[in-house]
């Protein structure tokens, strides 16, 4: 006679559930913290027990050597498991590695196809990566106006680096006339948002007069700002122009 099939009681499976979600909540706080080694082996169990975040988080790691040496097809191994389970993250992070050629041979192709996945899915840095690919013609022809549409749609759910972007194709006329007035708004939505590089491109505005008076203090002080946020071309400008007699 067959034997039957004993299902594990709805409890038991609660507290393996509960196990899974108590290790990856102490391995964020070692990850957190930069306990890295301790944070590896908790993702490491709870990715074992199922915990897909607990995957992406592990591609990070393998990916950026944080507590081992780095090793991007281990991080590509995690990614792919985490986006067979749906994260859309992780589809993206696998999109970034065919696009940088980390662990993989670099294919722009493959990189699109694993973005449209994850834009499918909602992810916004998916979205702009599509708009970078199209703006810098990777794998294909270039179009602006493609270049345009992606990074709208990752503006729309507030990315501001895609915000800084539109601003970029304003200023210079890609695709589409060159219009200050209309960079000015879409940098100061990215500065709002805290990105470094719309900082400073309203401190070129304001430095060279497009779009608006020309000003050296208002370009000083943005570009202060821009430094201050971590933007290196920032600190050049600004060490440059406080040489000028």
């Amino acid at each position: 006679m067959r034997a039957a099939f004993a299902q594990a009681p709805e409890s038991s499976r609660a507290d393996v559930a509960a196990d899974t979600t108590a290790a990856f909540s102490r391995a964020l706080e070692f990850y957190n913290s930069k306990y890295y080694a301790s944070a590896l082996n908790l993702f490491r169990q709870a990715a074992a027990a199922g915990n897909v975040e607990a995957m992406v988080y592990l591609g990070v790691m393998y990916g950026n050597g944080q507590g081992m040496a780095a090793d991007p097809a281990q991080a590509m191994t995690w990614f792919l498991k985490a986006a067979a389970a749906g994260n859309d993250q992780a589809m993206t992070d696998v999109g970034l590695l065919y696009f940088r050629g980390s662990g993989v041979p670099r294919d722009y192709a493959q990189a699109m196809t694993w973005f449209l996945k994850a834009a499918d899915a909602g992810n916004a840095e998916a979205m702009f990566n599509i708009g970078v690919l199209n703006r810098d013609g990777l794998g294909l022809h270039t179009s602006y106006p493609e270049a345009m549409r992606w990074f709208s749609k990752a503006a729309a759910v507030g990315y501001a680096a895609a915000m800084n972007e539109i601003g970029v194709l304003h200023q210079q006329g890609l695709g589409l006339p060159v219009n200050y007035e209309q960079a000015m708004n879409w940098y100061q939505k990215a500065a709002d948002q805290g990105s470094s590089s719309a900082m400073f491109n309203i401190g070129v505005l304001y430095e060279n007069g497009d779009g608006v008076p020309k000003d050296r203090n208002q370009a000083l002080a943005w570009y202060k700002k821009a430094a201050e946020a971590g933007n290196e071309d920032a600190r050049k400008v600004l060490a440059e122009l406080k040489a000028e007699p």
